[in-house]
């Protein structure tokens, strides 16, 4: 995720970054350039067609279809902002949860018991690590902080092994007397709360938008804009080719824009810190416990 200062917004005109959409679009606007110098060389320099000419009123469609897309892409990029926003959310529910399970097991473990508050202090960590590699589709044990009785499976579901692992070993302090049954419903909601996070950041992970609409709105801005210059070359002459280039800077950077942050939890530069998050979890379970 890029960290910047809001206030600074005159800077960000000439600031450039990985994910900055001129970069990614640049080929598209040579080809559309020399696309729209071809069309204003045939239709003024060759065909020499009249300012009158039926396919200036190609313009009117352009003028009634602006609202369309408009609408369209306003309701796009807002449908994926609510996804990102959504998994920040669900990521800090998991932060709260985190904290929540620590303090609540620092207060009713005891001072003894250092092999159980070890235990929680690499497994509850472990937990977000393991969330956020299996949203990736990665799995990197190197970044799990290892117990003597964690056991991991590649193959398998690697959050809901140590969540089943976590939960183990209140049920065995339970068995044990080094908690009472009120105590355990106490920590249910916490422990329960892992997994509900974990489905709903998988729902947002295998569920993009669908397919037809996706399409849909990339042939739409690809027409609307391979249309421009044939009606306001009479207008604007050559000045047809800038404009058509900005045009489609403006529509298809909404689009990218969407197509980037409606999964929030890959490597893009906008996508959630969930690194950084993960690692503020073992920080403070960490000094909880």
């Amino acid at each position: 995720m890029i960290d910047y200062n809001p206030k600074a917004w005159f800077t960000f005109i000439f600031r450039f970054h990985k994910a900055d959409t001129v970069r990614k679009l640049f080929p598209m606007f040579i080809a559309l350039s020399a696309y729209s110098a071809l069309i204003a060389f045939l239709e003024l320099e060759l065909l020499h067609l009249s300012p009158n000419s039926d396919l200036k009123q190609i313009t009117l469609i352009h003028s009634l279809l602006g609202f369309v897309i408009s609408l369209l892409l306003v309701f796009r990029t807002n449908t994926a902002y609510d996804r990102w926003w959504e998994g920040r959310k669900l990521w800090g529910a998991l932060v709260n949860n985190s904290r929540n399970l620590a303090l609540k097991l620092n207060a009713m473990l005891p001072a003894s018991n250092t092999a159980s508050r070890e235990f929680f202090r690499v497994m509850i960590p472990n937990y977000a690590f393991g969330l956020k590699n299996h949203l990736r589709n990665l799995y990197q044990p190197e970044e799990f902080q290892q117990s003597d009785s964690m056991q991991l499976k590649q193959d398998k579901h690697v959050p809901n092994q140590i969540a089943a692992q976590i939960m183990a070993h209140v049920h065995e302090l339970y068995r044990q007397g080094q908690i009472s049954g009120e105590q355990l419903l106490s920590l249910n909601p916490e422990l329960l709360s892992f997994t509900d996070i974990c489905g709903a950041c998988e729902r947002i992970r295998n569920t993009p938008i669908p397919f037809s609409y996706s399409v849909f709105i990339k042939k739409f801005i690809f027409f609307f804009v391979m249309t421009l210059p044939l009606g306001y070359v009479f207008t604007l002459h050559y000045l047809i080719i800038p404009v058509v280039v900005f045009i489609f800077y403006v529509l298809a950077s909404l689009e990218l824009i969407a197509e980037e942050i409606e999964d929030p939890f890959g490597f893009d530069a906008n996508d959630l810190p969930t690194d950084t998050i993960s690692a503020n979890i073992r920080k403070h379970v960490g000094e909880i416990l």
